[in-house]
């Protein structure tokens, strides 16, 4: 992994340490608030990398349309799910319910 790879990574980390409880937000919209809209995949990598960083809630993060995408790097059992439902976050299928009532929109990044 390069330096400014690792420094992308970090600048991710900052944004889902800023996740209410109770709230989720996308790989799409992380990448937007770090002016970087068109590597809402490469936050995903960061998310696969944040497994052993505790003070990261990577359970909070999804893709756009509320899927749990991300539920396969919890150890292949139920996590991610249970964190959300701990929250009061309802998942149905690997879905959030009412995914708009939820969602968290970070800040643009300056």
């Amino acid at each position: 992994m390069t330096k400014s790879n690792d420094n992308f990574f970090e600048r991710v980390y900052e944004i889902v340490r800023q996740i209410p409880y109770g709230k989720v937000t996308s790989y799409g919209a992380i990448a937007k608030a770090l002016g970087a809209a068109r590597s809402a995949r490469m936050v995903g990598w960061a998310m696969n990398a944040s497994h052993h960083l505790e003070d990261v809630p990577a359970h909070r993060v999804v893709n756009r349309k509320g899927l749990l995408t991300g539920k396969l790097h919890f150890g292949g059992t139920h996590l991610m799910q249970q964190l959300l439902e701990n929250e009061g976050i309802e998942v149905r299928e690997n879905q959030i319910v009412n995914f708009e009532n939820h969602f968290w929109e970070p800040e643009v990044q300056k």
